[in-house]
């Protein structure tokens, strides 16, 4: 990669870099005179690009299959982007559950592995269990640490900029944790950590029930859910990075909190029990009058919560995420609930990216920073900056 974005490269050559290796990195092998073509450079211009790039490891030239036939003259020589010159990874450090994906260099996945753990895990503990899962996919995958150009990680809580939780309360020993320095001693690549939520809006606008919408609401529901909310195609963090947390709308004490809304007893939800909150939808499911009473209590709070959210940013799609996603007549409820409290009611979607929406939101924003190094038109350290 020090080739390619060295101290001693011209804006104009990195400029043809960039330019070229967007030509090629959307799979199609291509021609010299091809290459040429789409990106208005001259063919020499174009033949020195191509050297530099397949002396970074980014562009290998194709193989010409013999076919049989006689060809008259020397077959056009073909190039096409190394995707396997490096790998992603994105992973979720969830209550229930720690997963990992891992990708080329185009994002297309190549593996993936979750593995459950006790939502009475401590920090460390929990870490252990991401690291075990990480090391079973690197494995799986004949795939080393230092093949990693980029690495991103979902989580529950308020997060600064570094990565540290401000606030998350839905794990033991999270609040104050420094998540990014922890992970970063782990990889020789770039960490990027960031809130659950934040990372599922992220991942249904680009392969799930929000692609190619740009104004997207992700609702992770659950006893505290959380927003993702991405204005113009951009995330919306919030200045402290709070934006979305619906969840703490009960303070406000209009409302008893959802643990008690979809309790069936006096006594309130543990919020991360999750065996209790399905054993309450399944005696729904059957008719149990109680248990459909606090679960229809449990969906109007959900989508006065999703309300506020959507009066104050006007998005095109709702997308619910989470337990709740799998609630019988979800969708229709919302609609029609929404339809009355908003001034131009959203659409309303399930999640289709289920379980895995975190970490592929995760992979994604891992994605962009392998992009901006690749396209970046700044020197860059030595090694693209990798440390």
């Amino acid at each position: 990669m020090d080739r390619l974005t060295g101290g001693d490269s011209s804006l104009l050559r990195r400029i043809n870099s960039a330019v070229t290796l967007r030509a090629l990195r959307d799979g199609q092998a291509l021609t010299l005179t091809r290459l040429a073509g789409d990106t208005g450079l001259s063919r020499p211009t174009v033949e020195g690009v191509i050297e530099d790039l397949s002396g970074a490891g980014l562009v290998a030239e194709v193989e010409q299959a013999p076919d049989g036939a006689r060809q008259r003259g020397r077959p056009a020589r073909r190039f096409r982007f190394r995707a396997e010159a490096g790998r992603v990874l994105g992973a979720e450090i969830g209550a229930h559950t720690v997963r990992a994906v891992l990708a080329d260099l185009t994002g297309r996945i190549t593996g993936g592995c979750a593995r459950p753990v006790d939502e009475a895990l401590g920090a460390d503990a929990r870490l252990s269990a991401l690291r075990e899962v990480v090391d079973e996919l690197l494995r799986r995958a004949g795939v080393t640490r230092e093949a990693l150009w980029a690495v991103g990680v979902g989580t529950p809580g308020i997060l600064d900029t570094e990565g540290t939780v401000r606030l998350g309360t839905a794990m033991p020993g999270w609040t104050g944790l420094e998540l990014g320095a922890r992970l970063r001693g782990w990889f020789r690549c770039p960490v990027l950590v960031e809130n659950d939520a934040n990372l599922g809006a992220i991942a249904e606008h680009w392969r799930g029930s929000a692609a190619g919408m740009d104004d997207v609401v992700f609702v992770l529901a659950g006893l505290s859910p959380g927003a993702g909310s991405l204005i113009g195609g951009r995330l919306h963090r919030g200045f402290g990075g709070a934006a979305g947390e619906i969840g703490a709308l009960h303070l406000l004490g209009r409302e008893a909190s959802p643990e008690r809304l979809l309790s069936l007893t006096d006594t309130p939800l543990d919020p991360l029990d999750e065996a209790a909150v399905a054993r309450v939808l399944r005696l729904a499911r059957e008719g149990d009058a109680v248990a459909r009473g606090a679960r229809d209590r449990f969906l109007r709070r959900l989508v006065h919560d999703v309300a506020a959210l959507v009066l104050a940013i006007d998005p095109q799609v709702v997308v619910v995420g989470g337990w709740a996603a799998g609630l019988d007549g979800v969708l229709e409820p919302l609609r029609e609930q929404l339809g009355r409290f908003c001034l131009r009611p959203p659409e309303v979607a399930l999640s289709a990216l289920g379980e895995e929406v975190i970490a592929t939101g995760a992979l994604r924003v891992a994605l962009d920073r392998v992009e901006a190094q690749l396209f970046a038109l700044e020197p860059a350290a030595a090694g693209g900056d990798r440390s």
